[in-house]
């Protein structure tokens, strides 16, 4: 099921709240900004543990903050980097928009269609208790599948264009898994920047 069709939609599901804004950057601004981060971003390539097995995590990553912090995830640690300027001017439009002030960005690199992020949650306790996740995406759209964890039949998807921004809110991440799955189609690269709060625990 697709929720949105609209230059800007607002969902409530159950236990989460959704702001999808399509063209949150001109296409212009989207280019700019695509090529700026694919060039400039100091991508890292780190190992993966799952269920006893070491592999590649299949897309490239980066962390900012406008603190010296660390994020921790599926066994892996993250050390940010200062805000460069160019997500200093993206994360002000985000903030106006979200509603919210963050002070981290995890940035990922999807390569290709081999590139994805199975199913999880952004509930690591640095989050808090209802984080707020904006997420940006310049460059080839993907979709994004999420879905409850209990009420089978709550599962959608969203297409991420370039230059939209989506903002998840409320309880989703505590009920809520989403993804972005590998497809056999011959895609793009994709950089999507998920803008978060970390909290001191």
């Amino acid at each position: 099921m697709n929720l949105f069709s609209e230059e800007k939609q607002e969902f409530h599901l159950p236990d989460a709240h959704l702001v999808y804004i399509k063209n949150c950057f001109s296409k212009s601004e989207s280019d700019m900004y695509f090529n700026t981060l694919l060039k400039n971003t100091n991508w890292q390539e780190d190992d993966i543990t799952v269920f006893g097995k070491t592999y590649k995590q299949p897309r490239l990553t980066a962390l900012y903050s406008n603190t010296d912090t660390s994020y921790s995830y599926s066994s892996i640690t993250m050390h940010s980097q200062p805000y460069p300027e160019e997500i200093s001017v993206i994360k002000q439009r985000v903030e106006v928009l979200a509603q919210h002030k963050f002070n981290t960005v995890l940035l990922n690199l999807y390569r290709n269609g081999n590139d994805s992020n199975g199913w999880h949650a952004d509930n690591e306790k640095k989050l808090g208790k209802q984080p707020i996740i904006a997420s940006v995406t310049f460059g080839e759209e993907r979709p994004f599948h999420f879905k409850h964890r209990t009420l089978k039949d709550q599962r959608h998807k969203v297409m991420l264009e370039h230059g939209s921004l989506l903002v998840m809110k409320g309880l989703m991440q505590k009920h809520w898994l989403h993804q972005i799955a590998k497809t056999k189609k011959d895609i793009g690269e994709r950089i999507n920047l998920t803008f978060r709060n970390l909290i001191s625990i």
